[in-house]
């Protein structure tokens, strides 16, 4: 496809074909499927255990759900399972970095990936900011529990319980950001040690506190009403967040159709055991009034009932997990800005790579700044509102995605096949969008204005750079 007379070719709806996909893939990744089940369930456990069960669950309980937080998380769960049979196909066919971005430039035309793409750096980008503010919580817990409280002026956002800035957040950023210029990178044997560690942490925090459950603070179960389970529902959804890194590893996998599967659904059925039972557990030890705007609601419910030692240890393990979840997460930032930039919907300059360390050091200091300010100065829910809403839109996509790629490519290769298609993906997009309708007006309207800005800067330069549109591959 070429540029005529100055234009670009093939308008922005134009697609880029499965097999151009695949062997783009392929030229970049020669890798062997080594990847056992075991190695994915940890994989997928390792990247969703993080802020959600951590920080969210206070969120969620204590400013909308009260003790019924346990049906959101059934509900958002659900969502969940349905989202991940459909990443598992659409990864089974086009095993790439990219992740939505991708499937959407295949299925739905480039337009569409654009917006998706911008839609996932919001994603991120608030993710890596929700994170570090769960981690400044359990900091903040830690030396309090030690006798060395911070100030709350500088460990907690601006209008939040007295607070101005949120200093801890912003430096565990800007520590990480230093770390990834350099090359550093997780091994799947770390990955192991620290999600054995974060399950350890949840599975002490249930024992410890499952003789001080008062059933008393069960009551009034539903405070909001299902207005607002189903608006907790789209918060919590946050907790679920993380089971598309094993799509990514599809092209790494041994047995796929069998494994991938495995991974994905297996890893999101655990969690959700999970996060249920810490739910069900917090709000029976702690009243969910406790709960509100509680950046560390699991160690502040064990120094409630007189365990001060389990709150520090508790604090310790969500540190070293939401330690690990930052570096993956900024890390995985800059694989959207690569992608995009390799097709010339962004500057090259997003892709460059230093030639002494290998990173791609412009992009991460951009998005190690930018999270660091958003973290700083804005609250939990406002970023936590802002990732799931991006979160959501993503998974509509790849839930579109699926239909159109079994009308347009039926006979394309795949490992594994969504069942009973077009209804599990038709649930998969009126839960997503049933979701996102009861978030907040105000994150509706800040993410309407940021998919305003990208659309504004797609045009301007990403449609008429395109490399699918004739423009030189850079």
């Amino acid at each position: 496809m070429t540029a005529r007379n100055g234009q670009p070719a093939g308008g922005p709806f134009r697609k880029k074909p499965l097999m151009q996909l695949v062997g783009e893939c392929t030229a970049r990744n020669a890798l062997r499927r080594v990847l056992t089940p075991w190695e994915l369930l940890f994989l997928g456990i390792g990247s969703t255990v993080g802020a959600g069960i951590f920080v969210v669950t206070g969120v969620a309980a204590g400013n909308y759900a009260g003790p019924a937080v346990v049906l959101s998380f059934v509900i958002s769960g659900i969502v969940a399972l349905f989202a991940a049979m459909c990443y598992v196909e659409l990864a089974s066919m086009v095993p790439c970095a990219g992740s939505a971005y991708v499937y959407a430039y295949a299925g739905i035309g480039e337009i569409c990936a654009w917006i998706i793409g911008w839609d996932l750096i919001l994603e991120y980008a608030f993710s890596i900011s929700a994170v570090a503010v769960g981690w400044s919580g359990y900091v903040a817990t830690l030396f309090a529990g030690a006798g060395f409280p911070l100030p709350a002026a500088f460990s907690n956002a601006y209008g939040v319980s007295g607070g101005i800035v949120n200093l801890p957040a912003i430096l565990i950023i800007m520590a990480i950001t230093i770390l990834l210029t350099f090359g550093v990178r997780g091994s799947a044997l770390i990955n192991n040690i620290i999600v054995i560690f974060k399950i350890a942490v949840i599975l002490l925090f249930l024992f410890l506190a499952a003789g001080h459950i008062d059933a008393a603070n069960y009551t009034p179960f539903m405070p909001y009403g299902w207005g607002g389970i189903l608006t907790g529902a789209s918060i919590v959804f946050f907790a679920y967040i993380g089971f598309d890194a094993v799509t990514t590893a599809a092209e790494e996998t041994a047995n796929p159709r069998r494994n991938i599967p495995i991974g994905i659904i297996g890893s999101c059925v655990i969690v959700m055991v999970l996060y249920i039972a810490v739910a069900a557990t917090l709000t029976g030890i702690v009243p969910y009034t406790a709960l509100h705007n509680n950046n560390a609601p699991i160690s502040s419910a064990l120094s409630a009932i007189g365990i001060p030692w389990g709150a520090a240890l508790v604090s310790a393990g969500a540190i070293a997990g939401l330690t690990s979840v930052l570096i993956v997460t900024l890390f995985g930032q800059t694989r959207i800005f690569y992608a995009m930039a390799q097709d010339g919907l962004l500057p090259r300059v997003f892709s460059a790579v230093h030639p002494v360390y290998r990173t791609p050091l412009l992009v991460t200091l951009i998005t190690g700044s930018a999270t660091a300010v958003i973290a700083g100065l804005l609250p939990l829910d406002i970023i936590v509102e802002l990732v799931n809403v991006g979160t959501l839109s993503a998974f509509f996509i790849v839930a579109i995605t699926v239909v159109i790629l079994r009308r347009t490519d039926p006979d394309a290769p795949r490992t594994f096949r969504t069942p009973l298609v077009p209804f599990v993906p038709l649930l998969c997009m009126l839960f997503c969008l049933g979701l996102i309708a009861v978030l907040p007006a105000i994150t509706l309207l800040r993410f309407v204005v940021w998919l305003a800005v990208g659309l504004v800067i797609y045009f301007l330069y990403g449609y008429r750079h395109s490399v699918l549109g004739g423009a030189p591959a850079g």
